[in-house]
């Protein structure tokens, strides 16, 4: 049995390996293109479900204190920003969850604000919260109240175990 010269095929050999590795390369950058809009599509969605949680509570309130002119009715928190802050993800969550904490304040008497920040600063002083594996230290900066609405800055750093 006789086999064939390769040779012959030698150059489309080569064409067919460029163009194997043409498609390859082309999934490759596809796929990161598909995952950076994925990935910004899903912190906009993070940031649109903390909106929407933090608009439904402030409707309920606003609707069971819309007579009353000197209570607490929203709550807004602000992180400052930090070197070794969370990530946009993490941070999204760790304000819901201290959004969730300061609800107790939530219909509260404007001008017993005093008792409220002492209260606020001793339960979230240097409090530890996990998110997405990670810990993270929180510390209440500032705290501003001003026509029925809440302001809370935080400090948010990486927890160092001491």
């Amino acid at each position: 049995m006789r086999l064939p010269p390769f040779s012959r095929y030698r150059p489309l050999m080569r064409m067919t390996a460029v163009f194997v590795l043409g498609m390859i390369a082309g999934c490759v950058v596809y796929n990161g293109v598909f995952h950076l809009s994925y990935n910004k599509l899903w912190l906009n969605n993070q940031e649109l479900q903390l909106q929407l949680h933090q608009n439904e509570e402030d409707i309920k309130t606003l609707k069971k204190y819309s007579k009353r002119q000197t209570v607490i009715k929203e709550i807004k928190v602000r992180a400052e920003e930090s070197d070794k802050g969370p990530d946009e993800a993490s941070l999204k969550l760790m304000l819901q969850k201290l959004g969730d904490e300061l609800e107790v304040l939530r219909g509260r008497d404007v001008f017993n604000i005093d008792e409220y920040s002492k209260m606020t600063r001793i339960m979230l002083n240097q409090k530890i919260y996990k998110v997405r594996e990670k810990e993270y230290s929180v510390q209440v900066k500032t705290m501003l109240v001003m026509e029925g609405v809440l302001q809370v800055w935080v400090q948010i750093r990486m927890h160092v175990p001491a």
